[in-house]
């Protein structure tokens, strides 16, 4: 058992550490070294102070080196910035950035958890003062003090991820007019396109101006305002502007020292998470991790996982031997008056690999339709044939996503198939679900593709000369439907067969899936060939509405930011 162990960085990973080794062992002498004024604060919930949802600022600070030594006995040293590791003499160089004074400690072992930084490229005009970034308490308080002293009405926020999005609402909660740029053609990259839509149109109801596959070229900065200029040449005006563009993992001090860096760019640690020094571990942000799902390394900044791999750093420095089995990405993120939730991977990460998916969309309400407030959700479901392996889940709504998005996180780490998810017993009263919740309908329909019980055919493989019928009512049809297809509504459809082609596919369509595979089964019975477009014209505006908003709205929100302030 380790005697003096060492952590550099805290928040997540380092303060996880430090509090769980201490419960696991009395007498070891722990020191964490943390070169900001914090030891652990609430970074996910930076973009919320600013917002003024949270109103108190030291609801942020989740921890202070006060407390932590009362309770934990641990020394905590803020504001020390580690200088280098001399791995040969088991010491790190510090230096106290109060007063300036170097020094050196010796260790048994040592754990890294520097965190990752927000991405800076060497973009002209980066540096002004009315640019920001959101890593800690003190960007949040930059923020607000820039927001209040000069009476803002414009930003722009560049990049499109979870720390973006998050970004965007909360400065539109403050009053101001925002605007989105991201460099790819999605809003949320880590979620597929269609699904992406969803969102597009909701921050479009919402006024954020989107600029999409439209990159930042360069800013340059007055007295009173702000201009962005873009690589398709447009000039976006305005008060300030936030980065969001990722974050890179904080390894100069792992390279430095000689330890292994991975091809993704951060720390390289074997299961155990141990780097290439077996006496240095690390955690968080800056490691490199094996994709749950895919067995690949990755880079996957979340803080569940930080948090958890902490823990088992210091199960490991006590001699319990665990491994940490992988990180799946389950995430999820509040934009506006919708959830978008994901775990595992996703259909733009499955095309790049030799894996045999398939995936399915359903749009069930978040709890029984009679009973008042029922929300749809719209997941879609990707799992591997013809075994039913769980690959990813994304889901969108206004409500229940949270508690289904677990379950699926849940029954992927633990190995389940699509068929399992049939059988699962969820919790059930009208104001929290159905007798057949979503995720048992998600097996369901899953399980019926797999079997062969019906053809799945999806809105993005449609050819123009596909034949179609739309099994919805005539009232339905009339607010919108897919171009060409023949009405026949499921009720008629027996008494209308000889209408129908054999010698060609029938492809069915309805609201959300469940009227065309009642339609499949009666015409796979009566000899025809068929397929269901899954998950119905609800399925179809997600790859479609985004644009026709656009061309509605759009327009009117970016003048606002090209007028000059």
């Amino acid at each position: 058992m380790a005697k003096r162990v060492l952590i550099i960085g805290g928040v997540a990973g380092g303060a996880s550490a430090a509090a769980r080794l201490r419960r696991l062992d009395e007498e070891a002498e722990i020191v964490l070294f943390e070169r900001g004024e914090y030891i652990s604060f609430a970074n996910c919930g930076l973009p919320y102070y600013v917002g003024g949802t949270i109103e108190n600022r030291k609801r942020l600070l989740l921890q202070t080196p006060k407390r932590f030594k009362a309770r934990f006995n641990v020394d905590v040293r803020t504001k020390n910035e580690i200088l280098s590791i001399k791995r040969g003499e088991k010491k790190i160089e510090v230096v106290n950035l109060t007063t300036g004074k170097k020094y050196c400690e010796n260790y048994d072992k040592l754990i890294l958890s520097p965190g990752s930084k927000p991405t800076r490229p060497p973009i002209p005009g980066i540096d002004a003062d009315r640019i920001f970034t959101v890593r800690d308490i003190s960007d949040a308080d930059s923020i607000n003090d820039f927001i209040e002293k000069h009476k803002t009405k414009r930003a722009v926020v560049v990049g499109a991820g979870y720390i973006g999005l998050e970004m965007a609402e909360n400065l539109r909660q403050r009053g101001l007019l925002v605007a989105v740029v991201e460099i790819v053609d999605q809003v949320m990259p880590t979620m597929d396109r269609e699904m992406a839509n969803l969102l597009h149109q909701h921050l479009h109801e919402q006024s954020i101006a989107l600029w999409l596959s439209d990159g930042v070229s360069g800013f340059s900065q007055s007295d009173s305002k702000l201009m962005v200029g873009l690589k398709s040449g447009m000039e976006l005006a305005c008060d300030f502007a936030v980065l969001s563009i990722g974050v890179r993992p904080e390894v100069k001090l792992a390279r430095e020292s000689g330890l292994v860096i991975g091809n993704c760019g951060g720390i390289k640690v074997n299961e155990y998470l141990q780097t290439s020094d077996p006496d240095i571990y690390a955690v968080g942000d800056a490691v490199e991790v094996k994709d749950f799902v895919l067995g690949s390394a990755a880079l996957i900044p979340l803080a569940g996982p930080a948090n958890k791999q902490g823990r088992i750093v210091a199960d490991n420095l006590c001699g319990r031997n665990i491994k940490y089995k992988g990180t799946q990405g389950t995430a999820i993120l509040k934009v506006f008056d919708l959830t978008a939730a994901m775990t595992g991977t996703s259909e733009k990460a499955l095309k790049k690999t030799d894996i045999e998916y398939e995936r399915l969309y359903i749009h069930p309400a978040h709890h029984v339709g009679y009973y008042p407030g029922a929300r749809q959700m719209h997941i879609k479901l990707l799992f591997t044939k013809p075994e039913g392996k769980i690959l990813g889940v994304q889901i969108i709504g206004s409500k229940g996503v949270d508690k289904r998005i677990d379950v699926f996180a849940t029954a992927m780490r633990a190995g389940m198939t699509v068929f399992d998810l049939q059988e699962l017993e969820l919790a059930y009263a009208p104001p929290y679900g159905s007798g057949k919740d979503a995720v048992n309908m998600a097996g369901f329909v899953a399980a019926n593709i797999l079997d062969g019980t019906f053809n799945v055919k999806h809105y993005d493989e449609l050819d123009s000369k596909d034949f179609v019928i739309d099994v919805r009512r005539s009232a339905e049809i009339a607010r919108g439907a897919i171009p060409e297809a023949l009405n026949i509504p499921v009720n008629d459809l027996r008494e209308r067969l000889n209408e129908l082609p054999k010698n060609k596919t029938i492809n069915l369509s309805c609201a959300v899936g469940v009227r065309s595979y009642i339609a499949s089964r009666i015409l796979q019975q009566k000899g025809f060939k068929v397929k269901s477009l899954s998950g119905g014209y609800s399925t179809y505006l997600a790859y479609t509405a985004e644009k026709l908003f656009e061309a509605q709205t759009a327009k009117q929100l970016k003048e606002e930011f090209c007028t000059g302030l």
